[in-house]
């Protein structure tokens, strides 16, 4: 059953992030961007359920204090009951509030990243790709994280991209492309990119996009 988005509500202070390996100094933390993207994807009906699961492990007066998800993170946190390296019993709470699709991306966090396919396209389609890549690259502009959620790549990884170049627009439409690919694998295909296009009424880079194919395929420039 689907819940609506909550509202923030008044959030305890979130404590300061780790460096995260390979981030530069201002970086955002990965584990606290996942927290968050989980937080803002759950509806006040979940939470209270999450709640619920907790009370053998955390008291009934800081339970009351939770108001959201990050609140109950940070006690969770506190309590050592989760970690970066130490995400069993929140992909538990997940699974019993029926939520695969928060839970995916603890699973996306965890080390190793080993759910993202090694297989990638044929060398025909990673042409198309690429050609596809250089028009969105071109004309999509702000609208990128639209496409990219019409595309299914998960919010922590919007994240990590944006976060990684804050202040170069155009590097995060072609990173955030990147990530799309190594995401979906063998499974890439053009055609995907066309159809997020008009998903979002971006029908004319859509338009764009399916002129340059062609071209590709009938190899005119």
């Amino acid at each position: 059953m689907a819940f609506p988005s909550r509202g923030l509500g008044q959030d305890a202070e979130v404590p300061p992030a780790r460096p995260v390996p390979g981030a530069g100094p201002s970086g955002v933390d990965r584990f606290l961007s996942l927290q968050l993207s989980i937080s803002l994807g759950l509806s006040d009906t979940e939470l209270d359920a999450m709640k619920f699961l907790c009370r053998d492990k955390i008291t009934k007066g800081k339970l009351e204090k939770v108001q959201t998800g990050r609140q109950l993170f940070i006690i969770l946190m506190e309590q050592q009951l989760i970690a970066r390296d130490k995400l069993g019993f929140l992909k538990e709470l997940l699974q019993h509030i029926s939520r695969d699709d928060l839970l995916s991306l603890v699973v996306q966090f965890e080390p190793g990243e080993l759910h993202v396919q090694a297989d990638q396209p044929d060398e025909h389609e990673r042409r198309l790709l690429k050609a596809a890549f250089d028009v969105i690259h071109d004309n999509v502009g702000r609208e990128w994280k639209k496409l990219m959620r019409e595309l299914g790549l998960p919010e922590v990884k919007l994240d990590k991209v944006e976060a990684a170049h804050p202040f170069n627009l155009e590097e995060v439409v072609f990173q955030a492309l990147r990530e799309w690919q190594k995401w979906k694998g063998k499974d890439a295909k053009v055609a995907d990119l066309i159809k997020g296009l008009r998903g979002c009424n971006l029908n004319l880079v859509a338009d764009k996009v399916e002129e340059k194919i062609s071209q590709v395929n009938t190899g005119t420039k």
